[in-house]
């Protein structure tokens, strides 16, 4: 009768002893994986060997995709580096000249004043700032009041022309009967007034 009182208690010795060693065993699993993975606390750690590179994965092109950067390339999701080597705001081109949906349309530039050379000095400036020039020369046929930028009602040169004009700090008009007839763009008529690209940007 003595010996099954003493048997008994060995059966629940042997499943603790057992319940010990696979809670060791998950423990060390555990310890292993964090070792592996960088040990960060973010991130929870998977018990059972499962591997944490889905959330560095998913790390990796969230932080791309924030940085505006082009998605991170299967070769590169592997490495230990989460943040790219170039700053952001290196990559980022810089903003255009021109508003969005705006045309640039090509200029001709007619010197109206008394300044010699004057067409060709804002051709270079208008150039600089992102229109195409076709061609430049004098305007004879009256004087022009001020220095004004000419375009043709109805066409995409409004836009282009009221933004020209802003970049000149000059008047913006449609075009009057004396150019009426001329090739398609803006023309662009400098007088003794002309200011030149404003510097205050």
């Amino acid at each position: 009768m003595t010996s099954p009182e003493s048997a008994s208690p060995s059966r629940p010795a042997k499943a603790a002893g057992f319940a010990l060693l696979g809670v060791a065993a998950v423990a060390l699993v555990i310890g292993v994986v964090s070792l592996f993975s960088g040990g960060s606390s973010d991130t929870p750690p998977v018990a059972g060997g499962a591997s944490t590179t889905p959330p560095s994965v998913a790390t990796t092109s969230a932080s791309a995709q924030a940085s505006s950067e082009p998605p991170v390339s299967s070769s590169a999701v592997g490495t230990t580096s989460a943040s790219p080597t170039v700053p952001a705001s290196s990559v980022v081109p810089p903003p255009p000249v021109t508003q969005p949906g705006t045309v640039k349309a090509p200029v001709r530039i007619y010197n109206n004043s008394t300044i010699t050379g004057l067409a060709s000095r804002a051709s270079d400036e208008v150039r600089a700032s992102g229109w195409t020039v076709e061609g430049t020369g004098n305007y004879s046929g009256g004087t022009i009041p001020t220095t004004t930028v000419y375009f043709r009602p109805g066409t995409d040169e409004e836009a282009s022309a009221k933004e020209l004009a802003s970049v000149l700090r000059a008047r913006v008009e449609p075009r009057f009967d004396g150019i009426q007839s001329s090739a398609a763009g803006i023309i662009l008529i400098v007088t003794n007034d002309y200011q030149g690209v404003s510097k205050s940007k």
